[in-house]
């Protein structure tokens, strides 16, 4: 099954093995099964700290566990975890054998420490991105700790069960049996909501910190970039950032990005973590900006930033790159069978609607992208643009037309998500033209109409655009002295991860200069 790359790359990473381990299977008749024995069995040959046992108890057939030998297994693939997946079962074997993670101490110690009782459960897909993180995060989890169990749950290879649960989005996470979550979660936001004190022990931690010269608020392309001249200059420099990588994370295929030419988010996100780090800037991950203000202290004049969790941080300079996050629809019925048929990412939930009928709504470069992709996995794609004609570019538009499962309706307004309570079942539009009400009969709806910035938290504080962009001048310089902002979140065009980083360059020049000549 594994190739003889792979399976050199594999056997040397086995070799960092502490302790005996075993792989224990439960099987049915199935194909899948004997792809799983197989799996197992080449893993087993190449370490002798490796063995493998033919009889699970698990419920689900066909799946195997990872377990420390003489320890009930707390780590399950329900599924072959190849594809994006195979990251998850390397890490599993090496963390269960006893190889230390990539995790700071006191990240460890917190997650040693969590009481309780908890039985997770993620539903993937292997052609979704986001997926691994969650995977990986609670098989982490479950390694360090004995009162946590986690199973990943391939969607494809349990169709039944995912339509009796109706999972219709990928990463789902049930806990004990409950909605957990739902789309990428890090190993932090994990923690964060079944350790119930940490949110009050981070704020109080983040408070008693020193002024910085430069704080950055978000962690995107633009707020790396901006980090990491900061940083170079020698001053003290943080980030605060809601989620590190920001909407990237969310973005799988980049080839547009000079020099390199394809890579994923996900990869060029660790990429700029790694680089961030490799200077004294303190991240700030999963904090929540809520008010900007200026403030007279002891210090001089310093500008606060105040947290969602209470937490108050100050600086002498400040850069904004906050992003943009998907444009929703607004129509009835949307925010109801969200992750019930409705999803914003084709390449994370695609796979769940094999076989489907589909909509995507959205003529634009995405949108078209999106339908050319649902089109090798699903029924039929219906394209809804508001527009008299699409806007993609005309490869992507040829592409498209050249789809025999694949219908274009322009000029066609979406006015309600429809369902029968538990999912969707259609969708209702407008045709603009002719003013007639239409319904199209479908299971899923793939939203793919742009972006909205992240700068509700700034209204009434700094200028914004009418399209609710932070207006900046040249050089990056908000209304606010000593704010700078850069990327997504501005008035700059062209929303793109290369200009971004080259925004975020400016503005932290921008800001540096301004604690020479302005700042006090």
């Amino acid at each position: 099954m594994l190739d003889a790359n792979i399976t050199a790359q594999l056997s040397a990473y086995l070799e960092k093995l502490q302790q005996p381990i075993e792989l224990i299977a439960s099987l049915d008749d199935s194909s899948a099964a004997a792809e799983i024995r197989e799996l197992i069995g080449e893993i087993a040959a190449l370490n002798s700290k490796i063995s493998v046992r033919f009889d699970g108890k698990n419920a689900r057939k066909p799946s195997f566990a990872i377990a420390r030998v003489g320890e009930a297994p707390r780590v399950s693939f329900a599924g072959i975890p190849l594809g994006h997946e195979f990251t998850s079962l390397i890490l599993a074997l090496l963390q269960t054998g006893g190889h230390p993670p990539r995790v700071d101490d006191a990240t460890i110690a917190t997650i040693k420490g969590i009481q309780g009782s908890f039985e997770f459960t993620t539903y993937i897909s292997l052609s979704c991105h986001n997926c691994p993180d969650v995977v990986q995060a609670l098989n982490l989890l479950s390694v360090l700790n004995p009162n946590i169990r986690h199973e990943m749950v391939d969607g494809a290879l349990y169709q039944a069960e995912v339509t009796e649960r109706q999972i219709m989005a990928v990463p789902t996470i049930l806990l004990n049996g409950l909605p957990f979550g739902q789309g990428r979660m890090s190993l932090e936001e994990i923690i964060a909501k079944i350790d119930t004190g940490s949110s009050a022990r981070q704020a109080e931690e983040i408070s008693t910190k020193a002024p910085f010269d430069v704080l950055i608020v978000g962690g995107g392309p633009a707020g790396s970039s901006a980090a990491v001249y900061a940083a170079r200059k020698g001053i003290r420099t943080g980030i605060v950032a809601e989620r590190f990588g920001g909407q990237v994370l969310d973005t799988m295929g980049i080839e547009n990005f000079i020099s390199v030419k394809q890579t994923e988010g996900p990869k060029l996100v660790a990429a700029l973590e790694s680089h961030v780090r490799e200077y004294e800037v303190d991240i700030m991950n999963l904090q929540r900006a809520e008010k900007i203000a200026a403030s007279d202290t002891a210090s001089g004049n310093l500008i606060e930033i105040q947290l969602a969790n209470g937490a108050t941080l100050k600086s002498r300079s400040v850069i904004i790159s906050t992003g943009a996050r998907w444009r929703e629809m607004n129509v009835p019925g949307e925010q109801e069978y969200r992750g019930r048929g409705v999803a914003y990412c084709p390449h994370c939930d695609g796979p769940l609607f094999k076989g489907k009928r589909v909509a995507v709504i959205g003529g634009g470069n995405s949108g078209v992208e999106a339908a050319i992709d649902l089109a090798g996995i699903v029924a039929h794609v219906t394209l809804l643009e508001f527009g008299d004609t699409l806007r993609a570019d005309a490869v992507l538009q040829k592409k498209l037309r050249s789809l025999s499962n694949v219908s274009i309706i322009t000029n066609a307004q979406t006015t309600e998500v429809l369902g029968d309570g538990k999912k969707v079942n259609g969708l209702a539009y407008n045709d603009r033209i002719s003013g007639d009400a239409q319904h199209v009969e479908l299971e899923g709806i793939f939203v793919q109409i742009g972006l909205l910035p992240n700068t509700d938290w700034l209204k009434g504080t700094l200028d914004l655009s009418p399209r609710g962009e932070i207006e900046v001048d040249s050089h990056g310089r908000t209304s606010m002295p000593g704010v700078f902002a850069a990327g997504d979140a501005t008035t700059t065009p062209f929303k793109q991860i290369i200009i971004a980083m080259g925004e975020g360059a400016k503005a932290s020049l921008s800001a540096f200069d301004y604690l020479i000549r302005d700042g006090k």
